[in-house]
């Protein structure tokens, strides 16, 4: 039996998602959580391997089991065996055909900045402090320059190992609400650090350090040197993936304006 999970986390405290040798993972505390609730080693694959200090709204993963639980066994039971910033929030039975990865075909991630002068007492690890004021009218012309199918190699990690910088963005979109500016984009996958990097350029721009048309320079350089720096971990959630109709699990409202025949890529490696 295969078995999808939508699992949130607070990432401040955990080294990422993927199991890590003497350090503190999600991947590692899922797995020992709904081990417990089989009575059978689960081992978990995730749609998005997310960082150090990144969280989520929305990580879907999957295992195989021989184990027979209804679902809420394998929320209520393995949230009992995990801490409390983590939280797996649905499960549904899915076929062999789906695979949390592969089977993706877009994925949304949300950066959110506290635009301030003062520091966040209450929530300081779950957005970016930015004390400079922000023109999010910039952000977002700049941003406008990045949808589309390109060679994001300007804003990859150096240590990304996927094997194409060539990603489709299908939008990006910046928005202030209150003291907060949100940045949200959907693409079909993401290069490693690729989130963090398109921030760290915006918040140039919207800092009038760079004009909007800068964004289409580092873009069209495809050299991560020009593309300046990348913005903290602690602002970045992952939001949602989206998946085939017939695969059968639900669709997030963020996807409404993406058809159904989109392309999947091979590689896909977080942010």
């Amino acid at each position: 039996m295969r078995i999808a999970l939508t699992i949130e986390y607070d990432g401040s405290a955990f080294s990422g998602w993927q199991r890590q040798n003497d350090r503190r993972t999600i991947q590692a505390g899922v797995e020992q959580a709904l081990s417990k609730v089989a009575d059978e080693p689960i081992a978990v694959i995730c749609a998005g391997r997310t960082d150090a200090g990144v969280h989520a709204l929305e990580q879907i993963a999957h295992f195989d089991t021989s184990a027979k639980r209804d679902r809420q066994a394998w929320t209520l039971g393995a949230n009992t065996h995990l801490p409390d910033d983590v939280r797996i929030i649905r499960a549904f039975s899915v076929s062999d055909a789906f695979h949390a990865r592969s089977s993706a075909l877009a994925r949304c991630y949300r950066y959110i900045l506290l635009n301030r002068k003062v520091r966040s007492a209450l929530l300081p690890r779950q957005s970016t402090w930015c004390y400079y004021p922000l023109n999010v009218e910039r952000m977002q012309q700049a941003a406008d320059y990045l949808v589309g199918e390109h060679d994001f190699s300007s804003f990859r990690a150096q240590g990304c190992q996927s094997n194409s910088p060539r990603r489709r963005v299908d939008w990006i979109t910046v928005q202030r609400e209150g003291e907060r500016v949100i940045i949200e984009i959907v693409a079909n996958a993401f290069l490693h650090h690729m989130v963090r990097n398109i921030a760290g350029v915006l918040m140039a721009i919207g800092a009038d350090k760079e004009p909007p048309e800068w964004a289409r320079q580092v873009l069209l350089a495809r050299n991560r040197s020009s593309g300046g720096v990348t913005a903290p971990p602690h602002g970045l959630y992952l939001v949602a993936i989206h998946y085939p109709r017939p695969l059968g699990l639900p669709r997030h409202p963020v996807f409404k304006p993406l058809p159904d025949n989109l392309t999947r890529i091979d590689d896909p490696v977080s942010k």
